[in-house]
C-alpha cells in the first residue's frame, strides 16, 4: 500500500493542479522544481565545512560543492562520496540536493562532493557523463588538497544521478588510468531508457513522475531514440557488469523506475557483484529529498549512511 505521507503529498499535488513538466520550457521546469523544494525539504543540518569549488572538464569548469561532516578534525583524511543530483538530466542543481548531501556526509561520516553537471537540452548526451567522470577523476587527483582517501571513493545519486553514478562506475572499470571506485550508491536509478517495464505501466500516472514528463526529459537529454540503446544512457544494456564495485540500490514500490532499478541490482548480482537491494514499498519516486513531509526519507538517508560507513570500513 502507498505510504500514508506519500498519499497525502500526492493528494496535495493533485489539489494544487501543478502542471506537468512536459508542458513547460526547461527554464520554467527548473524554476518550478526549485520553488517547490522549500515545502518538502527539511532544514539543512550543520556540517563542519561547505565550499563551492570547481573542477576542470572537457566542456569547461564543472561547479562542485564540497562537504565535510560535523565534528571531524579539519585535517582528518576522510572517505568521499561523489554525488550526482537527480532531475531527469534537465532540472535540479547543487541547491536542490544540498540537504541530502549534508545528511549523507553526517550519516556516512564522509566528505561529499556534489557535482553540478551540464544538462539538456543545452548540453545533450553524453556531455553530462563527460562532466560526471571528469569530476570524480579530479576529486581523486586532488585527494591530498581535499583531505580525502583516494582508495575510499564512492559514487552515488538519485534517479538521473543514479544513472550517471552507474555509468561512471562502468567507465572507471574500463578506462585506462581511471580512478578506482570503491562503492556505488544508486537511489532509484534510471537504467533502461526504453521504459517498457510493468512498473512504468502501473505507476506512470498519479505518482508524481509521469510518463509524459519522462518522455519530455528524454527528449531534452538524448539526441534521438537510437541513444536509448547506448549503454551510457541505459547501463542495463552494458555487455558485462562483472568487476564493478559493490552497490547499494534503493527502489520505491510505487515508482515507474522500480523494475529497472531492481533489474539492475539483479544483473549486478548475476555478475558476482556484491549488492544490497532496499525497497521502500510504499514510497514514490523522489521521496528522499522530501524529509520535511515524509519521515521515511530520513530513515532512508540514515540507512544509506550506515551502508557508506560499512563500505568505507568504518562500521
Amino acid at each position: 500500500m502507498l505510504d500514508q505521507e506519500a498519499k497525502a503529498f500526492l493528494d496535495a499535488v493533485k489539489l494544487a493542479n501543478r502542471p506537468d513538466y512536459s508542458t513547460m520550457t526547461p527554464k520554467e521546469a527548473r524554476k518550478l522544481y526549485k520553488q517547490t523544494r522549500s515545502a518538502v525539504t527539511p532544514e539543512p543540518p550543520e556540517v563542519s565545512e561547505v565550499d563551492n569549488i570547481a573542477a576542470p572538464g572537457p566542456h569547461g569548469p564543472i561547479p562542485l560543492r564540497y562537504y565535510r561532516p560535523a565534528e571531524v578534525e579539519k585535517k582528518e583524511v576522510l572517505p568521499v562520496l561523489v554525488f550526482y543530483h537527480g532531475g531527469g538530466w534537465v532540472i535540479g542543481d547543487l541547491d536542490t540536493h544540498d540537504v541530502v548531501c549534508r545528511t549523507l556526509s553526517n550519516e556516512g561520516r564522509c566528505a561529499v562532493v556534489s557535482v553540478d553537471y551540464r544538462m539538456g537540452p543545452e548540453y545533450k548526451f553524453p556531455i553530462a557523463i563527460d562532466d560526471a567522470y571528469a569530476a570524480v577523476k579530479w576529486v581523486v587527483d586532488e585527494a591530498k588538497t581535499l583531505r580525502i582517501d583516494p582508495r575510499r571513493v564512492a559514487v552515488g545519486g538519485d534517479s538521473a544521478g543514479g544513472n550517471l553514478a552507474a555509468v561512471v562506475s562502468l567507465l572507471a572499470r574500463d578506462v585506462e588510468d581511471a580512478p578506482k571506485i570503491a562503492y556505488q550508491l544508486l537511489i532509484y536509478p534510471a537504467t533502461d531508457m526504453h521504459m517498457d517495464t510493468e512498473s512504468h505501466r502501473r505507476f506512470g500516472e498519479g505518482h508524481l513522475l509521469t510518463r509524459s514528463s519522462m518522455d519530455w526529459f528524454q527528449e531534452q537529454y538524448l539526441n534521438g531514440p537510437d541513444d536509448r540503446d547506448d549503454w551510457r544512457a541505459s547501463p542495463l544494456k552494458a555487455k558485462s557488469l562483472a568487476g564493478l564495485p559493490p552497490a547499494y540500490v534503493l527502489i520505491a514500490g510505487h515508482d515507474p523506475l522500480r523494475d529497472e532499478g531492481e533489474a539492475y541490482a539483479m544483473a549486478l548480482k548475476a555478475a558476482d557483484v556484491s549488492v544490497v537491494l532496499r525497497e521502500f514499498e510504499g514510497q514514490i519516486h523522489g521521496f528522499i529529498t522530501m524529509g520535511k513531509v515524509m519521515p521515511q526519507a530520513n530513515q532512508a538517508l540514515a540507512e544509506m549512511g550506515v551502508a557508506l560507513k560499512l563500505a568505507f570500513g568504518q562500521g
